[in-house]
This record gives C-alpha cells, structure tokens and sequence, in this order.
C-alpha cells in the first residue's frame, strides 16, 4: 500500500527542525505528478493547492520534522540517520497528507480549494507561526484548517477530537534562590536558600490549587535541589517545574503569581530570586462552532479531557479557525519513545476521514 510506503521511507530519512533536504525532496516527488500547484512558503515547508474553482479553500496540515533521538528497532524501515528518530508519528501525519493529496487529484468538483501544508519546526520553535507570517493562508483564501496526531492510549484507528481545550499552552519555570552559605553552627551569619525554597514551593502550589477544580491546568516542579553538605546552611536552591494551562488569563495570573511571590520571598529573607519562565505556544482550543459544523459531517469520537501536551498547531487557530484531532495508535509505545511504532494500517483511516471532511465542508 503506498500509504504505508511512504511511511517507512520518510521514517528512514528523519530531520531536524528546518533542515529538512531529503524530506522536502521525497515530498516534492511524490506530489509534483498531480494536478496541483506544489510550493515552498518558506525554509523547511512545502505546499500542494488543489484548484477546484471555489471561492474559498481549506487546509490540511502535517509537520514534517523528528526528533534527536537514537532509534531503538530491527525494523527494516528504522532510521538511517544516526541520533535522529521519527519518534512523534510526523512520518505518519506526512504519509496521510500525501495519501490525501492523491485522492485530491482524482476529484473533478469540490465545494472548497483544498491546500496541505507540511511545515517544519514543530518540536523546536513553531514552524506553524512561522507559516502563517508568510501569508499564504490569505493569498490563498483559506478559511479553515485541520490537523491531526497519532496518539498512543487510544483506540487505534479511531479519531477523537472535543470542542474548547484539547491541548495545552507550556512553558518551563526555573528558578534560582542564592542565599548565602555559612557553617550550621554560626547558622546566623548565613541566609538559609533551602528554607526560602520550600516557602516558595509552599505558596506557588497554593497559588495553583486555589483556582476552581474545572480549569485544566497544572503547576508542579520536578526538580529542588539545595544544598552541599549536611553541617551548612544552603546558600543556593533551584527549582525546576512546568505551568501548563489553556485560557491566556489562566496562564498569566499563575505566570504572574510565580513572579509575585518570588518578589515577596527576596523581600522577607534577603535571598535574590530569580525566575525565569517562556511563553511557549497556545494552547489548542477548538472552536465549537467549527467542532459541532464537522461533527454534523463526519463521525469521530468525543474525547473527554484534553491532553496537557503542548502543540504548535495552535498558531495556525491564532489567524483562522482550526480543528485539531488524535488518531489512536492503540497500546504503541510513548510518544518520544525510541522505541516508539504504531500499526500502519491506521493511516488511512487518517486519510479517509481528511477526504470525509474536504468532500462535505461547505
């Protein structure tokens, strides 16, 4: 089955970020005998238009770069290059997009354009906002977009989507309390950095539980380490942790707690605070409007949290209205595993349900 070819020979060639060569060239091969325009917006993407005449059109997405992983398998498909792993399912998303395009090119008459966009970059800074600066969701009238991932947990070959939150915005929170070091007996002259740690462990988790239990959201640190020796004060105390929400005024107040009760720990001990945390990208929100108008034409299942695993597709529902989906890969292994597979014969379903959607949107 092509699909299913095309899948091991792009796993075999993983790249980085935006250096993607051999990727765009298996892509620009494979697409160039169709009846579409092929392009590149930008470093790392490419794109397939689909001109059936409409007024408007809609996209379909795939990312297209992997991981730095070294590849643990003896398929004979497994990665060629040494470090470097399709461990996400980007070979798959790709393989699907290509599956899709085909089947474009065998329709006379559609409704909507049909555009599919594969972009790089997802796993580092966010292909996706990069993309849509170019301007080529406006050149081309694009007035909606979808997109999916492979997702381990599920039920394989079944789509799963849900309305409002569906995947989170991330980012990191570091943070670095120096106080000053002295031996425990003259614990006086020293500034305790390990009691100012637990303080500020103590109230960010306050901070966070105090919000009502409906709103998804975490703030947890993995990572406190303090001290050097038994017999002295600690004159320094890093935290490492993660703040992952989906509404912007959820993630700001907690963004802008952190930062606030580092000012009030330095204030009362004499410790410096410092705190650095990212932005990182949105969070996936789906627009119910867009989830109810799809569900009206296609069959998928109603996911019933969302996932806390960030995404960059969420730039694209930044410029215009945007589904995102799973399709379940069963009991595979992790996501970023390096040993992660899924069953190949899923991928169509992939297809199918892209082709369900560019048939019967109006």
């Amino acid at each position: 089955m092509q699909i299913i070819e095309d899948r091991r020979a792009l796993h075999q060639i993983p790249e980085l970020d935006r250096d993607l060569p051999e990727t765009m060239a298996y892509l620009r091969r494979s697409l160039e005998p169709l009846g579409c325009q092929v392009f590149s917006p930008m470093e790392g993407a490419l794109c397939a238009y689909f001109d059936f005449g409409a007024e408007k059109t809609i996209a379909f997405r795939s990312d297209a770069d992997a991981l730095p992983i070294t590849e643990r398998s003896d398929a004979a498909y497994r990665s060629c290059h040494v470090g470097k792993m399709h461990a996400c399912g980007h070979d798959g998303h790709m393989a699907i997009a290509l599956e899709l395009a085909r089947r474009m090119d065998k329709k006379q008459r559609l409704e909507r354009n049909v555009l599919i966009v594969f972009q790089p970059a997802e796993e580092t800074t966010g292909g996706a906002r990069d993309l849509c600066d170019t301007g080529v969701f406006l050149n081309y009238n694009v007035e909606a977009i979808f997109g999916l991932h492979l997702w381990p947990g599920v039920a394989a070959g079944e789509i799963f989507s849900r309305a409002n939150e569906m995947m989170s915005r991330s980012c990191e929170v570091k943070v670095k309390i120096t106080g000053k070091s002295a031996h425990i007996a003259k614990a006086y002259e020293g500034i305790d950095a390990m009691a100012a740690g637990v303080v500020f462990y103590q109230k960010v988790r306050e901070l966070e539980q105090a919000l009502p239990p409906e709103i998804f959201r975490i703030l947890s640190f993995g990572k406190f380490q303090s001290g050097t020796v038994c017999n002295a004060v600690a004159g320094e105390t890093v935290l490492e942790g993660t703040l992952r929400a989906f509404q912007d005024e959820v993630f700001f107040h907690l963004r802008d707690g952190i930062r606030t009760i580092g000012q009030e720990i330095a204030a009362t001990t004499g410790c410096i605070v410092d705190i650095h945390m990212n932005d990182g990208y949105p969070a996936v929100m789906n627009p119910p409007a867009l989830y109810d108008k799809i569900r009206g034409m296609v069959d998928f299942h109603e996911l019933p949290v969302p996932s806390m695993i960030t995404e960059d597709f969420s730039w694209y529902q930044r410029h215009l209205e945007g589904l995102f989906f799973f399709l379940g890969t069963g009991d595979s292994p992790a996501l970023h595993a390096d040993n992660f597979d899924f069953p190949e014969e899923i991928l169509v379903k992939g297809a199918e349900f892209f082709e369900k959607i560019a048939e019967a949107y109006r």
